[in-house]
């Protein structure tokens, strides 16, 4: 390999959860889904159910995304090749991304930053698509301003954005949540501005296409905070409703309302025959030259907690009299906290608004839906929930009549910071754990049309563990044998579990499985089908093989209530596709084998040894007792040792490649070796070998060479350390990376060439970003010395938005004697898990 020979870098995969907020998902005119997930926007494809990109900007987590156009203005987007989009965080910060689709190369740009206007988060973006050149939007922030800008777009792609702040109203002492703005009917240049928030009443402010909006009326009639309002288009076929538009709201009350937005006339006609019952529809008001009456439509009731969001179909186009119009649909979205997402729609004959579609499960044992959004065609509509989930149904019949909405696909991933990832024994898959309290298995899913590499699509294949505390660290246990994991979260307890039958069929159907997977014969002796969430969330039960296939009946069949607020009896499958939200959930739990007791305080660390024969577990620790390094043997899960060497928390450890060496890092500056030896009849031995000094600040990662005593280092003083074992017994240090911009937060080894005994060093950081290093190591009779060139620095879009908190190289079987393709995978406080393809 040549000193500094190109490398390859490809993005494999991205699973993240949406942050849990509302507004946060907007389904935009390109077919593209924007969420925020934590500091990052990412962006995912419907159709292949995989995230496409993160997009790095923010410094806060972000609260919503707003495409221009949505897919509400999709119909006047046809077979444009620029889309932009529009996010804002909780630190009041708004930003314009722009998306070039030229030549099917789709682009991500930073386009610019909004001047400051929010001194608080922002809550929601609402705009509307005057021409292909030309938007308005609003946004609202959590003090109660409402901003009004206009944006125009370049025709040119040499020109930039122009973004203008046309008004700033200050609308209430409160927060605004949410906002809604239109064409007022009949009036070009004239808008009207909707807004809600935590008073029960709507807000509507009317103003010309340069700003000036002034308050004309307020609407009541909700008795709970507005969360929800969306106008529809004037584009109906009647001339009647060419004079009006609809806004529907939604409300803490479970209450969906409709109301009517009427021209009743120029000004002056209108005076002439005013009277006092023509108040009584509604309130009126005057917007130039015209005249305009709002009165309550229509009050829809059936969901049965708060109403999180409502939103009218996108056009659709009609042929009318052989002409092809775009339409508006009375058709409305609903998403509630109730889990269920209804579509509602007027009955031909008597014009009664009624629910015609429900999708999702009225229940109580895990909370609803943050929002719905209906996809440009109108035949998908996605909704985002409490635990960072998205559930997306598609109507896949073929009449008009008949509706039949199926569940589909979706990205997944964690919804808080993923704290620890490690691959199977043959890297199989991947199995990620994270402080919103679950372990997460993700796995490449061989398509129909073959397992080519360009057709690897991820998926999380089952969730192993659902806990009640945050979890910390994760090692898989290697050797032969079931596939096998410890956990540690923030409390006492190291927790082992164990791989189900339904599990090791499902895998089967991965094309991943390879030589390594669990052979089929073994399969035999695993009697354990599944497991069962305990009510608590601590303790995971089997489900035997012999077991009765009966669900068991609970509360001795008690009707009402009560049933809805136990857990779900468990009905673990083996899975021929990738699993959805309401599987993951429940069924793909993994028993719970042993607990192993002794550590006093929240678990920290965790490894395995390479044969599979030891675990070591570290904990939170302020004094030297605490800071023991437990050893524990697999199989027995004794306690086999205690190895005391540090003063403060063990943040990180780590077996050499030959199981002879351990070697542990620690919030105390310092490293330490200890020889790990058995005896003849099969005794732990330990001994501390070393104990360095080696850093100015807290040491964060380290990790050995795969093909020598050597090992490296990294710590919050922004530094890479080379340090190598000299004759079993004096450690000295042989290189030192130049310093990183910000904390080394994780180091991954990985080796590249045995002869030449060269390496890549992968470098995550506080920042998020990755960085490769080359590695070469020469040993001598005078000593062990060794080089480093900068291999890749990966672009930022790439990259972790916030800390990496660890990497991982896929593990080889056997060590070729040149590595080509590399597979890294790497995981961050920005909620994400990533793999990545490196090319040598």
């Amino acid at each position: 390999m040549s000193e500094n020979a190109k490398i390859e870098a490809k993005r494999v995969f991205i699973g993240a959860g949406c942050n849990r907020v509302v507004n946060n998902v907007s389904w935009g005119a390109s077919g593209l889904v924007s969420f925020g997930a934590q500091n990052a926007v990412a962006i995912f494809c419907p159709k292949t159910a995989q995230i496409r990109t993160t997009l790095p900007g923010h410094k806060a987590s972000v609260n919503c995304t707003h495409w221009l156009p949505s897919s509400k203005f999709a119909f006047k987007a046809k077979n444009w090749d620029r889309h932009y989009l529009l996010s804002g965080d909780s630190d009041g910060i708004i930003i314009l991304w722009e998306l070039s689709t030229l030549n099917n190369n789709p682009q991500w740009r930073h386009v610019l930053q909004l001047p400051l206007s929010h001194k608080k988060g922002v809550t929601c973006i609402t705009a509307y698509m005057v021409s292909e050149t030309d938007a308005m939007f609003a946004s609202a922030s959590s003090d109660g301003v409402v901003n009004v800008w206009d944006v125009s777009f370049p025709s040119l792609s040499t020109e930039e954005c122009k973004v203008l702040c046309l008004e700033s109203i200050c609308a209430d002492s409160k927060a605004i949540v949410t906002l809604s703005l239109a064409e007022l009917p009949q009036n070009p240049g004239r808008f009207a501005l909707a807004f809600g928030g935590l008073d029960n009443k709507i807000k509507l402010y009317c103003g010309e296409r340069t700003g000036k909006f002034t308050s004309v009326c307020e609407l009541k009639g909700h008795t709970d905070w507005i969360r929800s309002l969306d106008f529809s288009l004037p584009l109906n076929s009647t001339e009647e409703s060419a004079n009006s538009i609809m806004l529907v709201s939604s409300s803490q009350d479970k209450v969906i309302r409709i109301w009517k937005l009427v021209l009743v006339g120029d000004v002056g006609s209108w005076r002439r025959e005013i009277t006092l019952a023509s108040y009584i529809e509604g309130p009126v008001f005057v917007s130039g030259t015209f005249t305009y009456q709002i009165s309550v439509e229509s009050v829809l009731i059936g969901h049965e907690d708060w109403v999180y969001s409502v939103e009218w179909q996108p056009p659709v186009i009609d042929s009318i009299d052989g002409r092809l119009i775009n339409h508006q649909p009375l058709s409305i979205l609903s998403a509630s906290m109730d889990k269920t997402m209804m579509i509602w729609r007027p009955e031909k004959k008597t014009g009664v608004w009624v629910n015609v579609v429900c999708v999702g499960e009225l229940s109580h044992c895990a909370l609803g839906f943050y929002g719905g959004h209906w996809s440009p065609n109108g035949l998908s509509i996605l909704a985002h929930g409490y635990g960072g989930s998205f559930h997306l149904w598609r109507n896949v019949s073929s009449s008009k009549e008949a509706e039949n909405w199926q569940m589909q696909k979706v990205p997944s991933g964690h919804f808080a910071a993923v704290t620890d990832i490690t691959w199977a024994r043959t890297g199989e898959y991947l199995l990620s754990v994270s402080h919103d309290q679950t372990t997460r298995v993700f796995s490449s899913w061989k398509n129909n049309e073959g397992n080519e590499v360009e057709d690897e699509h991820w998926h999380e294949l089952a969730r192993p563990q659902v806990h009640g505390h945050d979890i910390n660290c994760v090692a898989m246990v290697q050797g032969k044998g079931n596939h096998r994991f410890v956990s540690g979260a923030e409390e006492k307890v190291v927790r082992v579990f164990e791989a189900p039958l339904s599990f090791l069929k499902t895998l089967n159907h991965t094309g991943t499985g390879g030589e390594g997977s669990f052979p089929e014969d073994l399969q035999g002796d695993v009697q354990v089908l599944g497991a069962n969430m305990s009510a608590l969330g601590l303790s995971q039960k089997p489900i035997y093989l012999h077991s009765s296939s009966e669900p068991l009946e609970r509360n001795g069949g008690g009707e009402g209530l009560e049933t809805f607020e136990t857990v779900p009896e468990a009905a673990p499958a083996e899975l021929k596709e990738p699993p959805i939200e309401d599987q993951l959930a429940f069924h793909t739990l993994w028993p719970e084998s042993h607990k192993l007791y002794g550590h006093g305080n929240e678990l920290f660390s965790l490894c395995s040894d390479h044969k599979g024969n030891l675990v070591a577990s570290s904990c939170k620790a302020q004094s030297p007792s605490m800071a023991e390094i437990w050893l524990w043997e697999v199989g027995t899960w004794k306690a086999v040792g205690r190895l005391q060497s540090h003063s403060l928390t063990v943040t990180h450890l780590e077996f050499s490649y030959d199981d002879t060496l351990l070697l542990s890092v620690s919030r105390d500056r310092h490293f330490s070796v200890f020889s790990i030896q058995r005896t003849d009849n099969g005794e732990v031995c330990h001994k501390l070998m070393a104990k360095v000094e080696a850093h100015k600040r807290i040491i964060w990662a380290c990790s050995w060479n795969p093909f020598g005593h050597q090992f490296a280092t990294s710590s919050r003083d922004k530094t890479v350390k080379i340090w190598s074992i000299e004759n079993n017994t004096r450690i000295k240090q042989v290189l030192a990376l130049p310093q990183f911009g910000s904390s080394v937060t994780a180091v991954a080894w990985t080796g590249l060439d045995r002869k030449e005994k060269s390496g890549c060093v992968a470098v995550g950081m506080e920042s998020g970003l990755i960085e490769l290093w080359n590695i070469k190591i020469r040993e001598t009779e005078e000593g062990t010395t060794a080089t480093a060139d900068l291999a890749l620095r990966l672009e930022p879009f790439m990259c972790h938005v916030s800390a990496v908190n660890r990497l991982a190289w896929r593990p080889i079987d056997k060590y070729e004697s040149n590595q080509s393709l590399l597979r890294l995978t790497s995981c961050g406080d920005d909620n994400c898990v990533r793999v990545f393809d490196f090319k040598f």
